[in-house]
Protein backbone atom coordinates (compact mmCIF):
# COMPACT_ATOMS: atom_id res chain seq x y z
CA UNK A 1 0.00 0.00 0.00
CA UNK A 2 1.21 3.14 -0.62
CA UNK A 3 0.15 7.29 0.74
CA UNK A 4 -1.51 7.76 -2.48
CA UNK A 5 -4.53 5.35 -1.49
CA UNK A 6 -5.34 8.20 0.85
CA UNK A 7 -7.45 10.55 -0.55
CA UNK A 8 -4.55 13.53 0.59
CA UNK A 9 -4.86 17.08 -0.92
CA UNK A 10 -2.12 16.99 -3.52
CA UNK A 11 -0.06 19.40 -1.22
CA UNK A 12 0.40 17.01 1.60
CA UNK A 13 1.08 14.47 -1.49
CA UNK A 14 3.88 16.43 -2.31
CA UNK A 15 5.04 17.14 0.96
CA UNK A 16 4.82 13.45 2.22
CA UNK A 17 6.93 12.91 -0.83
CA UNK A 18 9.39 15.24 0.14
CA UNK A 19 9.56 13.95 3.47
CA UNK A 20 11.16 10.28 1.77
CA UNK A 21 8.31 8.05 2.79
CA UNK A 22 6.01 6.29 -0.07
CA UNK A 23 4.58 3.44 2.26
CA UNK A 24 2.54 4.38 5.53
CA UNK A 25 3.60 1.86 8.76
CA UNK A 26 0.72 0.09 9.81
CA UNK A 27 -0.14 2.64 12.48
CA UNK A 28 -0.33 4.84 9.70
CA UNK A 29 -2.57 2.75 7.53
CA UNK A 30 -5.19 2.00 10.60
CA UNK A 31 -4.96 5.79 11.85
CA UNK A 32 -5.19 7.97 8.84
CA UNK A 33 -8.26 6.76 7.39
CA UNK A 34 -10.10 6.92 10.68
CA UNK A 35 -9.04 10.63 11.48
CA UNK A 36 -10.31 11.61 8.05
CA UNK A 37 -13.75 10.37 8.78
CA UNK A 38 -14.14 12.53 11.87
CA UNK A 39 -14.28 9.54 14.47
CA UNK A 40 -12.23 10.39 17.84
CA UNK A 41 -9.41 7.52 18.14
CA UNK A 42 -7.49 5.98 20.53
CA UNK A 43 -4.42 4.58 19.26
CA UNK A 44 -2.02 2.11 20.64
CA UNK A 45 1.49 1.12 18.80
CA UNK A 46 5.02 -0.04 19.75
CA UNK A 47 7.45 2.91 19.71
CA UNK A 48 9.42 4.15 16.65
CA UNK A 49 5.75 2.89 15.00
CA UNK A 50 5.06 6.42 13.02
CA UNK A 51 2.70 7.56 14.98
CA UNK A 52 3.24 11.05 14.89
CA UNK A 53 2.91 11.69 10.98
CA UNK A 54 -0.31 9.05 11.53
CA UNK A 55 -2.00 11.94 13.39
CA UNK A 56 0.00 14.73 11.56
CA UNK A 57 -1.23 14.19 7.92
CA UNK A 58 -4.84 13.71 8.50
CA UNK A 59 -4.99 16.81 11.08
CA UNK A 60 -2.69 19.10 8.14
CA UNK A 61 -4.72 17.91 5.61
CA UNK A 62 -7.70 19.24 7.34
CA UNK A 63 -6.65 22.11 8.20
CA UNK A 64 -5.85 22.85 4.86
CA UNK A 65 -8.99 21.81 3.59
CA UNK A 66 -10.52 24.40 5.77
CA UNK A 67 -8.34 27.21 6.48
CA UNK A 68 -9.23 28.32 10.31
CA UNK A 69 -8.93 31.52 11.73
CA UNK A 70 -6.87 31.04 14.86
CA UNK A 71 -6.30 28.33 16.56
CA UNK A 72 -7.63 25.39 15.46
CA UNK A 73 -5.67 22.19 16.91
CA UNK A 74 -4.47 21.68 19.78
CA UNK A 75 -1.55 18.86 20.17
CA UNK A 76 -0.69 17.83 24.04
CA UNK A 77 2.98 16.64 24.64
CA UNK A 78 4.89 15.57 27.76
CA UNK A 79 7.94 17.04 27.36
CA UNK A 80 9.38 20.08 25.84
CA UNK A 81 11.62 17.55 23.75
CA UNK A 82 9.12 16.00 22.74
CA UNK A 83 6.88 18.83 21.33
CA UNK A 84 9.94 20.49 19.84
CA UNK A 85 10.42 17.25 17.80
CA UNK A 86 6.51 17.02 16.46
CA UNK A 87 6.97 20.85 15.57
CA UNK A 88 9.90 19.80 13.46
CA UNK A 89 7.39 16.84 11.82
CA UNK A 90 4.98 19.21 11.21
CA UNK A 91 7.00 21.77 9.56
CA UNK A 92 8.11 18.98 7.00
CA UNK A 93 4.66 17.67 5.99
CA UNK A 94 3.12 21.57 6.25
CA UNK A 95 5.57 23.01 4.04
CA UNK A 96 3.33 23.31 0.95
CA UNK A 97 0.77 24.82 2.63
CA UNK A 98 0.36 28.25 4.68
CA UNK A 99 -0.78 26.75 7.70
CA UNK A 100 1.65 27.99 11.12
CA UNK A 101 2.36 26.10 14.38
CA UNK A 102 3.38 27.75 17.84
CA UNK A 103 5.37 26.01 20.13
CA UNK A 104 4.08 26.82 23.56
CA UNK A 105 6.31 25.36 26.64
CA UNK A 106 7.94 25.89 29.95
CA UNK A 107 11.54 26.56 29.98
CA UNK A 108 11.22 28.78 26.64
CA UNK A 109 11.19 32.86 26.34
CA UNK A 110 7.16 33.42 27.36
CA UNK A 111 7.56 36.77 25.53
CA UNK A 112 8.91 35.60 22.49
CA UNK A 113 6.03 32.68 22.41
CA UNK A 114 3.54 35.93 23.34
CA UNK A 115 5.27 37.44 20.09
CA UNK A 116 4.76 33.92 18.13
CA UNK A 117 1.11 33.75 19.02
CA UNK A 118 0.42 37.39 18.05
CA UNK A 119 1.46 36.76 14.88
CA UNK A 120 -1.29 33.87 14.06
CA UNK A 121 -1.06 30.46 14.52
CA UNK A 122 -3.56 27.71 12.85
CA UNK A 123 -1.78 24.96 15.90
CA UNK A 124 -0.52 25.22 18.98
CA UNK A 125 2.28 22.10 20.33
CA UNK A 126 2.01 22.87 23.46
CA UNK A 127 2.91 21.02 27.49
CA UNK A 128 -0.13 21.67 29.73
CA UNK A 129 0.87 24.22 32.34
CA UNK A 130 2.78 26.83 29.85
CA UNK A 131 -0.67 26.52 27.88
CA UNK A 132 -2.50 27.23 30.58
CA UNK A 133 -0.02 30.39 31.44
CA UNK A 134 -0.79 31.76 28.27
CA UNK A 135 -4.81 31.01 28.54
CA UNK A 136 -5.05 32.75 31.85
CA UNK A 137 -2.91 35.83 30.81
CA UNK A 138 -5.08 36.07 27.01
CA UNK A 139 -2.14 35.66 24.61
CA UNK A 140 -4.13 32.26 23.67
CA UNK A 141 -7.59 31.51 23.15
CA UNK A 142 -8.64 27.74 22.99
CA UNK A 143 -12.35 28.61 22.16
CA UNK A 144 -11.86 27.30 18.18
CA UNK A 145 -10.13 24.07 19.00
CA UNK A 146 -11.91 21.72 16.44
CA UNK A 147 -8.98 18.79 16.99
CA UNK A 148 -7.34 17.78 20.39
CA UNK A 149 -4.11 15.38 20.00
CA UNK A 150 -3.71 13.99 23.83
CA UNK A 151 -0.08 12.32 22.53
CA UNK A 152 2.23 10.07 24.88
CA UNK A 153 -1.24 9.90 27.14
CA UNK A 154 0.93 7.32 29.29
CA UNK A 155 3.28 9.53 30.21
CA UNK A 156 1.02 12.39 30.93
CA UNK A 157 -0.60 10.80 33.38
CA UNK A 158 3.00 9.33 35.12
CA UNK A 159 3.80 13.25 35.31
CA UNK A 160 0.95 14.34 37.20
CA UNK A 161 -0.71 16.26 34.25
CA UNK A 162 -3.96 14.98 34.98
CA UNK A 163 -5.58 17.91 36.48
CA UNK A 164 -4.18 20.24 33.75
CA UNK A 165 -5.71 18.15 31.57
CA UNK A 166 -8.81 18.09 32.71
CA UNK A 167 -8.65 21.78 32.88
CA UNK A 168 -7.70 22.15 29.27
CA UNK A 169 -10.57 20.04 28.20
CA UNK A 170 -13.10 22.23 29.73
CA UNK A 171 -11.36 25.24 28.06
CA UNK A 172 -12.37 23.48 24.38
CA UNK A 173 -15.20 23.02 22.87
CA UNK A 174 -17.09 19.72 23.81
CA UNK A 175 -17.52 19.66 19.57
CA UNK A 176 -14.18 18.54 18.74
CA UNK A 177 -12.23 15.69 17.69
CA UNK A 178 -9.74 14.16 20.10
CA UNK A 179 -7.45 12.03 19.50
CA UNK A 180 -5.52 9.55 21.75
CA UNK A 181 -1.69 8.06 21.58
CA UNK A 182 -0.67 5.93 24.11
CA UNK A 183 2.09 2.88 24.53
CA UNK A 184 -0.42 1.37 26.97
CA UNK A 185 -4.30 1.71 27.38
CA UNK A 186 -4.88 0.09 30.72
CA UNK A 187 -5.74 1.67 34.44
CA UNK A 188 -5.58 5.44 34.55
CA UNK A 189 -5.21 5.51 30.67
CA UNK A 190 -8.06 3.84 29.74
CA UNK A 191 -9.91 5.94 32.19
CA UNK A 192 -8.84 8.70 30.30
CA UNK A 193 -9.83 7.74 26.93
CA UNK A 194 -13.68 7.36 28.76
CA UNK A 195 -13.64 11.17 30.58
CA UNK A 196 -12.30 12.93 27.31
CA UNK A 197 -13.34 10.94 23.84
CA UNK A 198 -16.76 10.30 22.40
CA UNK A 199 -17.38 6.53 21.39
CA UNK A 200 -13.58 6.38 20.32
CA UNK A 201 -12.22 3.97 17.35
CA UNK A 202 -9.53 1.38 19.01
CA UNK A 203 -6.40 0.55 16.86
CA UNK A 204 -4.21 -0.95 18.52
CA UNK A 205 -1.06 -2.37 16.35
CA UNK A 206 2.13 -4.55 17.63
CA UNK A 207 2.93 -5.61 21.13
CA UNK A 208 2.70 -3.23 23.02
CA UNK A 209 4.76 -5.45 25.33
CA UNK A 210 7.58 -5.94 22.82
CA UNK A 211 10.04 -3.72 21.33
CA UNK A 212 10.45 -4.02 17.38
CA UNK A 213 11.68 -7.10 15.98
CA UNK A 214 14.29 -5.50 13.61
CA UNK A 215 16.61 -5.11 17.22
CA UNK A 216 18.74 -7.53 17.97
CA UNK A 217 19.50 -7.69 22.15
CA UNK A 218 21.91 -8.56 24.21
CA UNK A 219 23.38 -8.33 27.59
CA UNK A 220 27.24 -8.45 28.84
CA UNK A 221 27.66 -9.05 32.38
CA UNK A 222 30.19 -6.82 33.91
CA UNK A 223 31.75 -6.25 37.45
CA UNK A 224 30.36 -2.31 38.50
CA UNK A 225 34.27 -1.37 38.51
CA UNK A 226 34.52 -2.37 35.02
CA UNK A 227 31.89 -1.08 33.23
CA UNK A 228 33.67 2.44 31.87
CA UNK A 229 36.26 -0.20 30.43
CA UNK A 230 33.31 -2.48 29.14
CA UNK A 231 31.63 1.16 27.50
CA UNK A 232 34.82 2.47 25.32
CA UNK A 233 35.54 -1.22 24.29
CA UNK A 234 31.45 -1.19 23.30
CA UNK A 235 31.62 2.08 21.30
CA UNK A 236 34.98 1.47 19.48
CA UNK A 237 33.62 -1.27 17.99
CA UNK A 238 33.53 -0.46 13.76
CA UNK A 239 29.77 -0.98 13.83
CA UNK A 240 28.71 1.63 16.31
CA UNK A 241 28.33 4.78 14.40
CA UNK A 242 26.40 6.56 16.53
CA UNK A 243 24.93 5.92 19.92
CA UNK A 244 22.79 6.86 22.81
CA UNK A 245 23.73 5.40 26.29
CA UNK A 246 21.60 5.57 28.80
CA UNK A 247 22.38 6.24 32.63
CA UNK A 248 20.09 5.82 35.71
CA UNK A 249 21.19 9.45 37.55
CA UNK A 250 22.35 12.45 36.21
CA UNK A 251 25.41 13.05 38.37
CA UNK A 252 26.65 9.97 36.37
CA UNK A 253 25.42 11.17 32.89
CA UNK A 254 27.74 13.94 33.28
CA UNK A 255 31.11 11.47 34.38
CA UNK A 256 30.47 9.33 31.58
CA UNK A 257 30.15 11.84 29.09
CA UNK A 258 33.65 13.75 30.56
CA UNK A 259 35.12 9.85 30.75
CA UNK A 260 34.06 9.71 27.04
CA UNK A 261 35.11 12.93 25.77
CA UNK A 262 38.68 12.13 27.68
CA UNK A 263 38.97 9.63 25.79
CA UNK A 264 38.50 10.95 22.65
CA UNK A 265 34.85 10.14 21.68
CA UNK A 266 33.06 13.24 20.80
CA UNK A 267 30.01 12.99 23.51
CA UNK A 268 27.12 15.16 25.22
CA UNK A 269 25.22 14.83 28.22
CA UNK A 270 21.80 15.44 28.31
CA UNK A 271 19.47 15.23 31.85
CA UNK A 272 17.35 17.34 33.79
CA UNK A 273 19.72 19.38 35.64
CA UNK A 274 20.85 21.19 31.76
CA UNK A 275 18.88 24.27 31.12
CA UNK A 276 16.64 23.79 28.28
CA UNK A 277 19.17 25.76 25.96
CA UNK A 278 21.83 23.09 26.78
CA UNK A 279 19.40 20.17 25.89
CA UNK A 280 18.42 21.99 22.56
CA UNK A 281 22.09 21.81 21.50
CA UNK A 282 22.77 18.80 23.07
CA UNK A 283 19.77 17.27 20.81
CA UNK A 284 20.61 19.16 17.72
CA UNK A 285 24.22 18.13 18.35
CA UNK A 286 23.73 14.66 18.17
CA UNK A 287 21.31 14.72 15.10
CA UNK A 288 24.13 16.51 13.13
CA UNK A 289 26.25 14.13 13.88
CA UNK A 290 28.76 16.78 15.63
CA UNK A 291 28.74 14.11 18.57
CA UNK A 292 28.75 10.67 18.30
CA UNK A 293 27.32 9.38 21.70
CA UNK A 294 24.46 11.04 23.79
CA UNK A 295 24.47 10.19 27.19
CA UNK A 296 21.21 10.17 28.86
CA UNK A 297 18.61 9.65 31.37
CA UNK A 298 15.30 8.06 30.80
CA UNK A 299 14.05 12.03 29.91
CA UNK A 300 15.34 11.08 26.18
CA UNK A 301 13.98 7.81 26.64
CA UNK A 302 10.39 8.37 25.48
CA UNK A 303 9.32 9.12 22.03
CA UNK A 304 12.07 11.24 20.56
CA UNK A 305 12.72 10.37 17.10
CA UNK A 306 16.28 10.31 16.06
CA UNK A 307 17.45 8.88 13.07
CA UNK A 308 20.36 7.03 12.24
CA UNK A 309 20.89 5.47 15.44
CA UNK A 310 23.05 2.07 15.44
CA UNK A 311 22.98 1.64 19.10
CA UNK A 312 21.62 1.71 22.51
CA UNK A 313 23.38 0.82 25.33
CA UNK A 314 22.50 0.36 29.01
CA UNK A 315 25.24 1.68 30.65
CA UNK A 316 22.80 1.11 33.86
CA UNK A 317 19.87 -1.56 33.48
CA UNK A 318 16.19 0.39 34.03
CA UNK A 319 13.75 -0.64 36.64
CA UNK A 320 11.06 -1.76 34.74
CA UNK A 321 10.60 -4.03 31.96
CA UNK A 322 8.80 -0.73 30.16
CA UNK A 323 11.49 2.01 30.68
CA UNK A 324 13.71 -0.97 28.70
CA UNK A 325 11.36 -1.17 25.54
CA UNK A 326 11.48 2.44 25.61
CA UNK A 327 15.16 2.92 25.71
CA UNK A 328 16.00 0.93 23.30
CA UNK A 329 13.07 1.89 20.79
CA UNK A 330 15.67 5.13 20.14
CA UNK A 331 17.23 2.67 17.71
CA UNK A 332 15.50 0.65 14.67
CA UNK A 333 12.91 3.69 13.98
CA UNK A 334 10.92 3.43 10.96
CA UNK A 335 11.42 -0.69 10.63
CA UNK A 336 15.41 0.36 9.85
CA UNK A 337 17.74 -2.24 12.26
CA UNK A 338 19.37 -1.80 15.57
CA UNK A 339 21.24 -3.03 18.46
CA UNK A 340 20.87 -2.70 21.67
CA UNK A 341 23.58 -3.73 24.34
CA UNK A 342 22.35 -3.79 28.52
CA UNK A 343 25.35 -3.94 30.93
CA UNK A 344 24.58 -6.34 34.05
CA UNK A 345 26.04 -6.66 37.19
CA UNK A 346 25.12 -9.21 39.58
CA UNK A 347 23.21 -6.64 41.81
CA UNK A 348 20.86 -6.74 38.43
CA UNK A 349 19.55 -9.86 39.07
CA UNK A 350 16.03 -9.21 39.67
CA UNK A 351 15.88 -6.35 37.27
CA UNK A 352 16.99 -8.84 34.45
CA UNK A 353 14.43 -11.09 35.56
CA UNK A 354 11.41 -8.85 35.25
CA UNK A 355 12.67 -7.71 31.95
CA UNK A 356 13.48 -11.13 30.28
CA UNK A 357 9.86 -12.70 31.89
CA UNK A 358 8.04 -8.89 30.03
CA UNK A 359 9.84 -9.73 27.03
CA UNK A 360 8.94 -13.72 27.27
CA UNK A 361 12.94 -14.58 25.74
CA UNK A 362 16.47 -14.92 27.50
CA UNK A 363 18.56 -12.11 26.29
CA UNK A 364 21.99 -13.86 24.75
CA UNK A 365 24.67 -13.43 26.71
CA UNK A 366 28.43 -11.61 24.91
CA UNK A 367 31.76 -11.61 26.27
CA UNK A 368 34.00 -8.80 25.30
CA UNK A 369 37.88 -9.85 25.79
CA UNK A 370 39.21 -8.30 28.31
CA UNK A 371 36.41 -7.56 30.65
CA UNK A 372 35.79 -10.17 33.49
CA UNK A 373 32.69 -11.43 33.07
CA UNK A 374 30.35 -12.58 36.46
CA UNK A 375 27.97 -15.57 36.43
CA UNK A 376 24.81 -13.93 36.03
CA UNK A 377 21.08 -15.83 35.92
CA UNK A 378 17.60 -14.00 36.25
CA UNK A 379 16.05 -15.17 39.24
CA UNK A 380 12.57 -17.95 38.84
CA UNK A 381 9.56 -16.25 39.28
CA UNK A 382 8.63 -17.03 43.24
CA UNK A 383 5.93 -19.54 43.17
CA UNK A 384 2.80 -19.20 45.88
CA UNK A 385 1.76 -22.43 47.15
CA UNK A 386 -1.89 -22.79 48.97
CA UNK A 387 -2.27 -25.59 50.99
CA UNK A 388 -5.02 -27.88 50.34
CA UNK A 389 -5.27 -30.50 52.83
CA UNK A 390 -8.51 -32.15 54.58
CA UNK A 391 -8.32 -30.06 57.50
CA UNK A 392 -11.32 -27.99 58.52
CA UNK A 393 -10.88 -24.51 58.58
CA UNK A 394 -9.92 -22.97 62.56
CA UNK A 395 -13.31 -21.40 63.53
CA UNK A 396 -13.08 -17.89 65.00
CA UNK A 397 -15.35 -17.05 68.05
CA UNK A 398 -17.57 -14.32 67.43
CA UNK A 399 -16.95 -10.97 69.29
CA UNK A 400 -20.18 -10.45 71.53
CA UNK A 401 -19.73 -6.41 69.73
CA UNK A 402 -20.10 -7.85 66.29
Amino acid sequence: MSFSAFELSPEIHRSIRDRGHHHPTPIQTGAIPVIMSGHDVVATAETGSGKTAAFLIPLIDRLHREPPQGPAALIIEPTRELAAQVLREFMILARNTKLRAVLVVGGESMRRQMDDLRKGAHVLIVCPGRLIDHVERGTTSLDRIKIVVIDEADRLLDMGFMPQLRRIIKMVPSKRQTLMFSATMEGAAARMAREFLTHPERISIGDKAAPPSSISQMICPVGMSQKGELLLALLKRPGVESAIVFTRTRDRTDRVAKMLTREGIRAVPIHGDRSQGQRNAALAGFRKGTFRVMVATDVAARGLDIQGVSHVINFDLPDEPENYIHRIGRTARMGREGCAISMVTPDDRVNLGRIERALGITLERESVEGIEQPEISAPKPVKVFRTTGSRAPRKRQRSRWA
